[in-house]
């Protein structure tokens, strides 16, 4: 297991190298200038002005030399400079990541046990109105846009009955500290976590039943039965356990996806994540805040696909480590 995680480790940083170097490049490809950006709110947009800032921030340098640039602070774990915030990239990321890890890791949970709990019961009462219910509810929320079920969700939840908090990641001003602060923070969480589930679950609920009815059909589940054990038991350690395959392979590319993914739920919820740091650094033509959380994000997305390839193994033992 060792020599198969530092293989795939060591394609991870080619990976990721490659990444770098096309986003790069595509962003320098896109229409604006940062340095035109901020001369013209600092009300300062002569030439001049905007020689001396391109200067300063390196962007009068050629391509090949920018570009080499970043990346050699890349190697050594350097992602650059924001120019509108003042500040290291790495920094504003590390303020704001823990906020999307705990949106997005919140989310994860309940839209994969929630799917998966749907699905099976979907697939144990297949053809009843148990199943049809489960299923019209998914196509519900697989095809329901995610900005109008969160707008619907603070209009319902937060405007008419005033039971949740309708954006921010706490109470402003409130200073709770303890067991308060993390209520206080849990009570927000509840809208954007779930909002953003409630997607993803419908497509676990899909993909549990349709994989379980499948794994029904095959003759150690008959077999299962002629030796007279139970339904539960049956369904449980037999069916759910290989219908999982497939969701979890849904689940890992998913799960690295959700941190970059959060751009819109962070947006209307006003949950101050990397999310709509990345929204605000594309508006603000920043360069290097805009790379440095694409970095990120592909780092997990690699993170979370070595992940899901240890979790087959957990979930069935057959599989072998490969390179």
């Amino acid at each position: 297991m060792l020599a198969f995680i530092a293989q795939r480790l060591a394609k991870a940083v080619v990976v990721l190298l490659a990444i770098v170097v096309l986003n790069f490049m595509l962003i320098r490809m896109a229409p604006g200038d940062p340095a035109m950006v901020m001369a013209g709110e600092a009300g300062a947009s002569d030439k001049i002005f905007v020689t001396q800032l391109r200067e300063k921030f390196g962007l009068d340098q050629p391509l090949p030399v920018q570009l080499y640039r970043y990346v050699k602070g890349i190697v050594t774990l350097d992602l650059g400079f924001s120019f509108r915030q003042q500040m290291p990239v790495a920094r504003l990321i590390a303020e704001r990541l823990p906020a999307t890890l705990l949106l997005t890791v919140t989310a994860f949970v309940i839209s994969l046990l929630l799917g998966v709990l749907f699905g099976t019961l979907a697939a144990r009462f297949a053809g009843t109105w148990a199943d049809t219910a489960i299923t019209i509810l998914a196509l519900i929320f697989y095809a329901t846009p995610l900005f109008w079920v969160a707008l619907m969700a603070i209009l319902l939840f937060s405007v008419a009955m005033d039971w949740l908090p309708s954006f921010g990641y706490e109470t402003v001003g409130a200073n709770y500290t303890g067991l308060a602060h993390v209520l206080d923070v849990g009570a927000h969480l509840i809208l954007p976590a779930t909002t953003m589930g409630l997607f993803f679950m419908a497509t676990y609920a899909r993909m549990t039943r349709a994989s379980m009815l499948e794994v029904k059909r095959h003759d150690f589940v008959k077999t299962a039965r002629a030796k007279g054990l139970r339904d539960a038991v049956i369904q449980r350690r037999h069916v759910l356990r290989n219908a999982l395959l497939p969701v979890v392979t849904l689940a890992g590319l998913q799960a690295g996806t959700l941190v970059g993914g959060a751009v819109l739920t962070e947006t209307v919820f006003a949950w101050p994540g990397i999310g709509r740091l990345m929204y605000e650094a594309l508006l603000q033509r920043d360069y290097n805040l805009l790379l440095g959380v694409f970095v990120v994000c592909s780092a997990m997305v690699l993170a979370f696909n070595l992940i899901t390839d240890l979790i087959y193994r957990a979930v069935d033992p057959r599989i072998e480590f490969a390179s």
